[in-house]
Parts: structure tokens; sequence; C-alpha cells
């Protein structure tokens, strides 16, 4: 695929969208949750963890923890033990104690709705961030996990490798309504078709737009 203009590049991009629109219409976060202390929640269990499985060990952590207060108070014995197939529980454990302990002293049990203030939070980046205010607070932000940082290069939208930068190329590229969707859309993809070893190049919808596809046969 010939260089493109900026142009070009957001004309591109246009049809990459509604290609996945059509493909993944009803791709949404994959974390069960019902407010934004339970997403929250979810976000620091599923690093290096899959959704599946922290959908498993939430569904009963959420009836015994409901509110910031109950994990604050919680023994990190107790909370090791309730988390512990969702992989390094130790350091989850701790993360959700100072999380929440942070969440009642600074924000009077409430979750912040602000990038700032959520970032500023134990265990909590600008990935989780995102999550939290594009689900629960109606601010759509691009959530770069380790699809979206797979794909996005692959189709020729960046030609960063951190993830910071990587949301930042995409922030100028994707309207910002659309941004959540697109990045849900952007991780299904790579989870069915644009797989990290095999891409299977010859049935993506994308494989016209793709710089990538022609490195992969």
């Amino acid at each position: 695929m010939p260089r493109e203009s900026r142009e070009q590049l957001k004309k591109r991009v246009g049809k990459i969208m509604r290609i996945l629109a059509n493909a993944y219409p009803d791709a949404d976060c994959h974390l069960n949750y019902s407010n934004p202390l339970e997403i929250s929640v979810a976000t620091i269990l599923a690093a290096r963890c899959t959704d599946a499985k922290v959908n498993e060990v939430t569904a009963s952590l959420f009836k015994k923890y409901q509110k910031a207060g109950d994990y604050a108070k919680a023994s990190q014995s107790a909370l090791e033990k309730q988390i512990r197939p969702t992989g390094f529980y130790r350091n989850k454990a701790e993360r959700l104690r100072n999380f929440a302990s942070a969440i009642v002293e600074k924000h009077g049990g409430n979750i912040p709705d602000t990038m700032e203030e959520l970032t500023a939070l134990p265990g909590i980046g600008r990935k989780s961030a995102n999550i939290i205010l594009s689900c629960v607070f109606d601010k759509p932000g691009i959530i770069v996990d380790t699809h979206v940082r797979r794909v996005a290069p692959r189709l020729g939208l960046t030609m960063e490798k951190d993830a910071v930068k990587i949301e930042a190329d995409l922030d100028e590229l994707v309207p910002v309504r659309q941004r959540a969707d697109f990045s849900f859309r952007l991780a299904d993809h790579g989870r069915a078709v644009c797989h990290p070893r095999r891409p299977e190049c010859g049935a993506c919808p994308l494989k016209d737009l793709c710089p990538g596809a022609d490195a992969f046969g």
C-alpha cells in the first residue's frame, strides 16, 4: 500500500470503522459489572488474566464486597483467597486494598470520573481509566489492550509501540463518540481474525485496507 496523506488515512479509517461495525455490531466490554466500583475492580483483576476468568471470580466477589470500604477493610489474606484464580493475587489484593482506601479517603467512597483523578489512584492506568470512563461515565476513550496494540500497527494506523502513544495516534483518527466502540471492535477483530502469529488474512474483511496483510501473505 503506497504512502498515504493524513486525509487519505482518515478516509481509510472511516472505511475500517464501517466494516468493523458490520462485522462486530455487538462488540462491548467483556468484563461483567453493574456500577463504577465493580468495573474498576474488574479492570485491576484483569491484568495478565482473561476476562472470562475475571468474570468467574467477580461473580462471588461482588456479592461479598459491595462498597469501596469493604475492600479497604478486608484483610490481605481474605482478598488473596478470593481472587487467587486471576493470578498475581498477592499484588492484586494489595492494589485493591490501596485503591479502595484512596477512594474512601479522597473521594468519599465514589469512583471519580476524570482521567486525571482515575490515573492518580493505585492500580489504575490509562487503559483501565478509559474502560471506566467509557463504560460507566459516557466519556468514550481509546482503550489500548493487547489486541489493539497489535492490530492498530498492522493496519497502519500508528507506527508506535507504546500504548500511550498509540492512544494519542488513534485519538486523532477516530471521532470522540466512536472511540470506545472502535476499541472494542478492534479488540474483537484481534481475537477472532488478526491473531498474533497466524492472522487469517485471507478471511479478513479488512484485507484490502490493511498494509500488514502483505507481510503475512
